[in-house]
Order: C-alpha cells, then sequence, then structure tokens
C-alpha cells in the first residue's frame, strides 16, 4: 500500500497537482483479500499512512463485506458493525469518512466528543 501511494503521489506532483489537493483512500474493499484480516489491517495503520505521506485520508468501511465476515451479520443488520469502523476510524485520525448513514457517525461522534468533554473538566 505504501509503496502504491508513493509511486501515485509522485505521479500527481509531477503532473503539477499540488500536495495541498490531495487526499489518500487506503482502501477496504474486497480487492485486499478475502477475509477480513487485510482490511482490519488497513484501517488500523491508515493513521501512519497521514503522517508518511503528509496528506488527508479518506476512509469509507461504510457496509464493506469485511465486517459482514467479521460478524456474520447480512447487509440489512451492517450498520452498528459499519459505526464502530467509522467511529474508529475517525477516533483514529480519519479526515474524511464516507458512510451510508450520516446521522448515525454525526451523533456517535457528538456523544463521543461530550463524553470525553466532561472527561477532561471542560
Amino acid at each position: 500500500m505504501r509503496s502504491s501511494f508513493d509511486e501515485r503521489l509522485a505521479v500527481l506532483e509531477a503532473a503539477g497537482v499540488g500536495r495541498e489537493r490531495l487526499v489518500i483512500d487506503p482502501g477496504l474493499g474486497y480487492f485486499l483479500g478475502a477475509g477480513p484480516e487485510p482490511p482490519l489491517r488497513a484501517l488500523t495503520c491508515f493513521g501512519r499512512l497521514k503522517v508518511r505521506f503528509g496528506v488527508p485520508v479518506l476512509v469509507s468501511p461504510s457496509r464493506k463485506s469485511f465486517l459482514r465476515a467479521l460478524t456474520g451479520t447480512g447487509l440489512s443488520g451492517i450498520g452498528p458493525a459499519s459505526l464502530a469502523a467509522e467511529l474508529y476510524a475517525a477516533l483514529n485520525g480519519a479526515d474524511y469518512i464516507r458512510t451510508h448513514d450520516v446521522a448515525a457517525i454525526r451523533d456517535a461522534l457528538t456523544v463521543f466528543e461530550s463524553l470525553e468533554a466532561v472527561k477532561a473538566g471542560v
């Protein structure tokens, strides 16, 4: 993944696209592998990618097949697993989250941030 981003970012910059216009997406789809392990690994390492490349990170775990494989849940019931993965991404530095349920992640982040504020004594 890192070598792929090294290559693509170099090509884009050579073509005159400034880094301030770039966003990387580590991808969490089926192309990473048949089981849940490769997408889980990608989800846990994007913070390091962000630091290494110095560009924002977009992540999209919503409704992905790795979540269905991991939980044994069908598409109609995958909302909680999607929300958990999205919340994990948000709390670990994702700049952008593409989701199927904007209200759910907005509310989850509102509750989390409120709890953190109370904990910090704000």
